[in-house]
């Protein structure tokens, strides 16, 4: 297995949990950061350019009601314009509950935020997002008002096209917008679906978290669901299935196992296998300190580095400042 090494250390300022990238026009890497270690700090978007210079990019724009903002995954369209999965609940606070939105950001030519809009509200735990043609497809890790009859949890993807707004959420099989539902069986790590990405031939690839699976859906001409099948499942090597992202030269899937503190490889020919792991650690020297999303970015793969959540299924076991970003050499 490889040795990660340090990417960068976040300004501590405005940065305490990184999560969800992007590239943007200019080849800058583009950083969601929700801030859930601090309450008082709510969640921004950061930019990285090419000589790792770092700048707060925006403040995502609060709930009225709540009056934070806790972005995850992130999404550019054709446009540049930014999706963003706004995941007020995650932290499990009553007056969070069912407060999440998608919103979509528009800039002008300076790149600053010029407009933006809600395109759906009251969503449970909307976490990865990607783009695909004129929609967008959503991971939502938990659906807990659906009864399973003890099968398990039960989390989604939701489909939305780009022009929507002002969708309102149920959280229930009702929703017009859910494209397709999952079951999360693990008793103990009870976490629904998370990572999400395109395969090379443009179908969704989606991580089961709690169940360490990923699942490919395959999409017609216009984005519609056609079948499913289980792309990749190992526990010896895969544990949880956080964000992913498939290197479109050879087709190999880089998954962050965040329960593990672990970045795994799924080759062409479905074989599972570590790329990197690390022990418990604050991550200062480039150790993979809770990797929540990896992107490949001038030809390296760059982790963010979660570090927050500890718990048995964990090996992470305290929060350290500053927060870190971690990188890694592409596999041949």
């Amino acid at each position: 297995m490889q040795k990660s090494r340090l990417f960068t250390l976040l300004p501590e300022a405005y940065v305490c949990t990184p999560d969800g990238m992007e590239i943007d026009r200019n080849g800058d890497l583009i950083l969601s950061c929700p801030n859930y270690a601090m309450d008082d700090m709510s969640g921004c978007v950061v930019r990285i350019d090419r000589d790792k210079n770092i700048t707060k990019w925006f403040d995502v724009p609060v709930h009225p009601e709540t009056g934070i903002a806790r972005n995850m995954g992130i999404a550019f369209d054709s446009n540049f314009d930014l999706y963003i999965c706004d995941n007020q609940g995650w932290s499990g606070k009553p007056e969070l509950l069912f407060k999440g939105r998608i919103l979509k950001v528009e800039f002008d030519e300076n790149r600053q935020v010029k407009a933006w809009h809600t395109v759906a509200d009251g969503m449970e735990h909307p976490n990865g997002i990607r783009i695909r043609g004129k929609n967008m497809y959503v991971t939502q890790s938990y659906l807990t008002k659906v009864p399973t009859e003890g099968r398990g949890l039960m989390s989604c993807v939701y489909r939305f096209a780009l022009d929507e707004r002002d969708v309102h959420i149920t959280n229930t099989l009702e929703d017009r917008n859910i494209f397709a539902t999952f079951i999360t069986h693990d008793p103990v790590c009870v976490y629904g679906l998370d990572g999400i990405t395109l395969d090379n031939d443009g179908n969704l690839l989606v991580g089961n978290y709690g169940d360490g699976e990923v699942w490919r859906i395959f999409l017609n001409r216009d984005g519609d669901y056609v079948e499913r099948e289980l792309y990749a499942k190992n526990p010896a090597e895969l544990n949880s299935t956080d964000g992913m992202i498939m290197d479109p030269k050879t087709g190999k899937l880089y998954i962050a196992d965040f329960n593990k503190n672990a970045i795994v490889c799924v080759d062409p020919d479905r074989t599972v296998h570590r790329v990197a792991q690390s022990p418990d650690c604050d991550g200062f020297h480039g150790e993979l300190d809770q990797p929540g999303e990896p992107i490949i970015w001038n030809g390296r793969i760059i982790a963010s580095c979660f570090d927050l959540v500890t718990d048995e299924t964990k090996v992470n076991k305290s929060h350290e400042m500053p927060a870190t970003m971690a990188e890694l050499d592409l596999e041949d």
